[in-house]
């Protein structure tokens, strides 16, 4: 029987600069993902090439997720966030000169081959960080994430010039394509590399290899199967929210981008400074399990939210016009739903990281990542049918819907944590 070594202490210059790697990657991502239903639209595009952008990017994500994650294990952390960013560069300056939406998916979908970098700070924070502190150091890197959806989309919004057609959505995407180069730099020239390499002689595992063992692991089946139904639900409504509020309340790539900044706020907040302790006090599961059930609360009250709060566009007070934006709860309601998924990915990662030994983390992680892949492949996909099809409101139904069997399944994995833990103390 083998024991594993300790991970070492953390420094604190090395989780900045992941911090700050993700922040900076964050943000070009944040500056895109509002925009590209407005800007798919200057391309002439009807709602179902839209939503198969957002697919054919998880596409790639599917296959890259699992593949960076074991040769992280492998090579090492550092070489496979290098590439990954600039892969990302790469295909955002692609993205800017697209001259039609046929080719846009397959830009869509290199740049998801090259964005499988997030299993590898994951796996990076698993290496030098205590199991019992993994929560809060995962939560720290999500608020990096939320941090960088403040920003992007805020930033998104602000220059977009959609009085200029087409040209008047480019600047966005240059800046999004600086922001990974710079990341890029700061990997090459700040991080340290947390692994060993591994015996360049040792058998290499195939696609998916780990696959077996995560099915067989009653902790981490379980919680990869919260990632593939919850993802669904949130894909779905991500790739046609754009669309569902120009519809509804005719908002464009501005009022959009604002909604995604609140999202980023409560994102950051949450996971910076409740994240882990929430999971300290009550559980990973149950944390998980109540983010499931908030966010599918908040598919739900977006829903029923009126279509116009005023009959009018503005209000006069006396000599006084002060103009109404109709469907201003619809960011308060986001942020109802932001709670519960800044309560997902930490607790998601660090429960998976509990349950896998050393050696298997980036795989695992990567596991994970591909899960949420094939839902955001087949989620985006089936709500660009259900937006044309059924109605504009369905997406958001059927995946306030799928958040209940996610919860049950989250309660499960914590419960099959506990018995481990049971039957490990009965060992020793």
């Amino acid at each position: 029987m083998t024991t594993s070594a300790a991970p070492p202490k953390i420094h604190a210059p090395a989780l900045a600069v992941l911090f700050a790697v993700v922040f900076i990657n964050l943000v070009g991502f944040g500056l895109v993902v509002p925009l590209l239903p407005f800007f798919a639209q200057s391309l002439k595009a009807e709602a179902w090439q839209i939503t198969l952008m957002f697919s054919a990017y998880s596409l790639g994500q599917f296959f890259a997720e699992p593949f960076w994650g074991r040769l992280s294990d492998r090579i090492g952390r550092k070489p496979v966030l290098l590439m990954t960013l600039v892969a990302n560069a790469l295909g955002y300056l692609m993205l800017a000169f697209v001259p039609n939406i046929w080719l846009a998916i397959a830009v869509r979908l290199f740049t998801g081959l090259g964005a499988g970098n997030i299993s590898t700070v994951q796996g990076y924070v698993a290496d030098v960080t205590p199991p019992e502190q993994r929560a809060g150091r995962m939560g720290l890197i999500g608020a990096a994430f939320g941090l960088g959806f403040i920003v992007g989309p805020g930033l998104g919004g602000l220059l977009t010039q959609p009085q200029m057609g087409h040209i008047g959505y480019q600047l966005p995407i240059f800046l999004a394509s600086a922001l990974a180069a710079l990341a890029a730099v700061g990997v090459i020239v700040f991080l340290r590399e947390s692994r060993a390499k591994a015996d360049p002689a040792a058998p290499r595992p195939a696609f998916l290899s780990g696959l077996k063992a995560a099915r067989d692991n009653d902790v981490v089946s379980r919680v990869l199967v919260v990632t593939l139904i919850y993802m669904a639900g949130f894909s779905a409504m991500e790739s046609v929210f754009g669309l569902w509020a120009e519809s509804r309340y005719q908002w464009g790539a501005r009022e959009v981008g604002l909604s995604f900044m609140i999202v980023g706020v409560i994102s950051t907040l949450n996971q910076g400074f409740l994240a882990g302790r929430l999971a300290r006090r009550f559980g990973e599961s149950r944390v998980l399990a109540t983010g499931m059930l908030l966010f599918g609360t908040s598919l739900v009250l977006q829903v029923l939210a009126p279509v116009a709060w005023f009959p009018a566009t503005e209000l006069r007070l006396g000599a006084l016009s002060i103009p109404v934006v109709q469907g201003w709860s619809i960011p308060i309601v986001m942020a109802v739903g932001a709670c519960g998924m800044s309560l997902a990915m930490p607790n998601i990662s660090a429960m998976i990281s509990r349950a896998s030994p050393p050696d298997r983390q980036g795989a695992m992680l990567g596991l994970n990542m591909a899960s949420s892949s094939v839902a955001r492949i087949f989620g985006p996909m089936i709500a660009g049918a259900l937006f044309s099809g059924l109605g504009h409101d369905w997406p958001f139904l059927i995946g306030a819907l799928l958040t209940v069997p996610a919860a049950v399944m989250a309660i499960n994995a914590g419960r099959a944590i506990r018995r481990g833990q049971s039957a490990a103390k009965l060992l020793n």
